[in-house]
């Protein structure tokens, strides 16, 4: 599909917990001609997304199938426990798994954590069909949940609150396309989250004027002669009576 094909935007698909504006402002200063339309989809679904057409970028986490994608890693985010605020694990500043070892942790249908080994806790009564039913189930005192920090932030409630847990798996987010799309508009905005100035040798800088026709040597010629015609006829120096200007006024 082409840009023109798809309405003359850019669309750029994000799972929840990443914020794009940043990005977004950038992009609308580099690239005004063309819209940035944003698009928040699950985390599951941004891969299918990105083959089928329906985004021509997008925001994912990691692990990921990268079958036909091209993918970037761009940044990795603190794990957090989920609590209420009048929780034991409250009194520490951060947390390691074992000192869950006695709660209820829900494990989430959409969980973006990659769990190798043995998930901490104990097994909930249920797993919640998304991460912000799994959040509302917590205010609720029935057990904790583990997500990013962007997630824990992005599902903020007041009676809530959360710590880091130092040895949980971790969450990383990266920018993927399809690999055979890898267009203009796709190494623009690979620049704009790299953080490359828009006159960087990498990607592409926005249009600048036309540089100025060089002159032809017959030109050049005609402009010197008129400047040195021009020098000769008022030197340095001299009055308008040809006589220096400090002779004209001893005279006087």
């Amino acid at each position: 599909m082409t840009h023109e094909e798809t309405g003359g935007v850019f669309r750029l698909a994000y799972t929840p917990g990443v914020t794009p504006a940043k990005w977004a402002g950038i992009w609308a200063a580099r690239v005004p001609g063309v819209p940035l339309g944003l698009l928040s989809v699950p985390a599951a679904d941004v891969v299918e997304l990105l083959r089928g057409g329906g985004a021509d970028a997008g925001f994912v986490r990691l692990p990921v199938e990268r079958d036909g994608l091209s993918v970037i890693p761009l940044y990795v985010e603190t794990t957090v426990v989920v609590v209420p605020k009048d929780h034991a694990v409250t009194a520490a500043d951060e947390v390691t798994v074992s000192d869950l070892a006695d709660d209820e942790v829900f494990h989430p249908l959409d969980d973006v954590l990659d769990w190798t080994a043995a998930r901490p806790g104990l097994p909930a009564f249920e797993r919640p069909p998304t991460t912000a039913d799994a959040i509302r189930l917590v205010a609720a005192g029935t057990g904790l949940v583990l997500v990013p920090q962007s997630l824990a932030r992005l599902h903020h409630r007041r009676d809530l609150t959360y710590r880091p847990v130092t040895d949980a798996p971790q969450s990383q987010v990266a920018l993927a396309w399809p690999a055979d799309r890898t267009t203009g508009l796709v190494e623009d905005f690979i620049g704009i989250v790299r953080g490359r100035t828009a006159n960087s040798s990498r990607g592409r800088a926005p249009a600048t004027p036309p540089e100025k026709p060089a002159q032809k040597p017959a030109q050049r010629q005609a402009r010197k002669s008129q400047g040195g015609s021009g020098r000769r006829s008022a030197p340095s120096g001299r009055g308008v009576n040809g006589k220096g200007g400090k002779r004209g006024r001893r005279s006087r």
